[in-house]
């Protein structure tokens, strides 16, 4: 069982991965405790997704830390690793679903997705092996939904998609930022700035998302098309939620939703980095991780 670690963007957001702030007692990163809850839950391979310039680094710290636990592999996100020719001044790669592409002749069995630089505690991990575990059908995805008031920071918005539910399949993505204002949860559309109001127990996407190697056939595809198509060759993104709402729509696969009791940590704002290295020590005092968790 696989768990992909979409890790190509911690370069950009932190300068590089010496700016990670260690979160855990011993240098610990954020993703080290994803890996730690993924292992524990029944999954025995990692494949990271980077930046080709960051291998070394990510190979002698994180890298060097897991891979006597668990198989490792690392796959480049390359932006000139393209279907067609496209002139671009563009410097960052094409988005999440060309990320997850990569890995399209190297994975051939069922698998989950992360980000790499967002915590997502051991229920989520436990629940998405055992939903991989059962899969019958290749076009069955899944996706584990955290209520969204365990996802917020009281330092600004986020980046979340709110989903839309129908007889406990996903019938839809609402990509928006979201924000806690006084007791309610304020949310704007990131694709026409639409305003709303949420409750703090509906379901949203924290890219945790679960897929047959089925996706791969729709990547490839629609990566084409994406790409035939572009109106801003050097901002537009390959979103991998914008491919599952297309193909929900068009019938062609089904997304279980999976929710979780577990809440989310995570580094959108500097100021976050106190709360998150004390959420962590306390579930080091409680027992829930060792101090020392590789050891």
């Amino acid at each position: 069982m696989t768990l992909m670690i979409l890790a190509a963007g911690m370069g950009s957001r932190f300068g590089g991965l010496k700016q990670i702030e260690p979160m855990g007692p011993n240098g610990e990163f954020i993703i080290d405790y994803s890996i730690f809850d993924a292992i524990r839950a029944g999954f025995n391979k990692v494949v990271f997704i980077i930046k080709e310039e960051m291998y070394d680094e990510f190979k002698n710290t994180i890298g060097k830390r897991i891979e006597n636990y668990v198989e490792v592999e690392y796959l480049f996100q390359r932006l000139e690793d393209i279907p067609v020719n496209i002139e671009t001044k563009r410097n960052k790669p094409w988005g999440t679903a060309q990320a997850v592409l990569t890995a399209k002749n190297s994975i051939h069995e069922n698998f989950a997705i992360i980000n790499a630089d967002d915590y997502y505690g051991r229920d989520s991990f436990v629940r998405a092996y055992n939903f991989l575990k059962e899969i019958k059908n290749d076009t069955s995805f899944g996706l584990i939904g955290y209520k969204a008031i365990n996802t917020i920071t009281e330092n600004g918005s986020v980046k979340r998609g709110i989903l839309e539910v129908k007889d406990g399949k996903l019938n839809g993505i609402i990509e928006s930022k979201i924000e806690l204002k006084g007791d309610k949860i304020h949310c704007v559309a990131l694709d026409n700035n639409n305003e709303f109001e949420i409750l703090k127990d509906r379901l949203v996407n924290m890219n945790m998302i679960l897929f047959t190697p089925k996706i791969f056939e729709y990547l490839e595809r629609d990566f084409k098309e994406f790409l035939l198509n572009i109106k801003d060759k050097e901002n537009d993104e390959f979103l991998l939620t914008n491919v599952i709402d297309k193909h929900i729509k068009n019938n062609d696969i089904t997304v279980d939703i999976i929710e979780t009791t577990s809440k989310w940590y995570g580094v959108t704002y500097k100021d976050d980095t106190p709360k998150v290295k004390e959420a962590i020590n306390n579930m080091v005092k409680n027992n829930k991780y060792k101090e020392k968790l590789w050891e």
